[in-house]
Formats: C-alpha cells, structure tokens, sequence
C-alpha cells in the first residue's frame, strides 16, 4: 500500500491487461487489445535490463511481445514456471517469472514470501553482474 514504506527504486511495475475481466482473468481479445500500450510501455523501457512478469499470462505476453522483435526466445518456448529464467540475447533484457501475487496463489502457500522475495533477489544479482 502507499501507507507500507517501501520504496520502489530503479523500478517499473505495469500489467499486461488494462481493466478489470470478467472471472479474474483476462480473455485472449482483452490481452491482444491492450498489447500495443504494454508494448510502448516497453519501448520507453530501452535500457531495462530484467523483466519480471508476474504470472503465466504475463510470462507468455512479455515473450511473445520480444520474440516478435527478434530476441532470442528458445524453441520450443519454455514453459511458465516461478522462477524460470531466460536471456533474450542484445534484443532483450532477462526474464525471471514468477507465480502471480494473487490471493489464490498466497493464501494457498503456492507463492510464499520466501519465493517472491527470491526472485527479486535473483533480479537484483543480474542487475549487477
């Protein structure tokens, strides 16, 4: 929350989808109709150096979107999972996925504390190697 303490520094937290779906998950038309603002929205992003997409959804839109601009996305394209991690070559920067911060995904211990902090330090390690 804004009230918490924390500060975001050297950061930039968006989302794939631009209102609120119907049944908590974004269909394939509402992704594809927001994908141009996420793309410029990344395009303003030219020196990031990790992407940390937060969920499947999010994980495969931030690969399609790269692989599109000529990165180097392996093939077959790698699976969603917390803490799959992948170099995009000179064409774009790191991903580090993670589970989806959601209710579902912490209430049910599926993303822990431990997990999500992990993968942000993890982020930070190829920050600054």
């Amino acid at each position: 929350s804004v009230d918490d303490g924390l500060t975001l520094s050297d950061c930039f937290v968006t989302a794939i989808g631009r209102c609120a779906p119907p049944a908590n998950k974004p269909t394939a038309d509402e992704l594809s109709r927001c994908r141009p603002w996420l793309e410029a929205e990344l395009d303003l992003l030219e020196r990031a150096k990790v992407v940390v997409p937060l969920g499947g959804l999010a994980f495969n839109q931030v690969l399609r979107i790269y692989s599109d601009r000529g990165a180097k996305v392996p093939k077959p394209r790698p699976g969603f999972g917390h803490g799959t991690e992948l170099d995009l070559g000179p064409v774009g920067p790191a991903i580090i996925a993670s589970y989806h911060p959601s209710q579902q995904n912490t209430f049910t211990g599926r993303l822990t504390q431990q997990m999500f902090d992990g993968v942000f330090a993890r982020a930070k390690e190829v920050l600054e190697s």
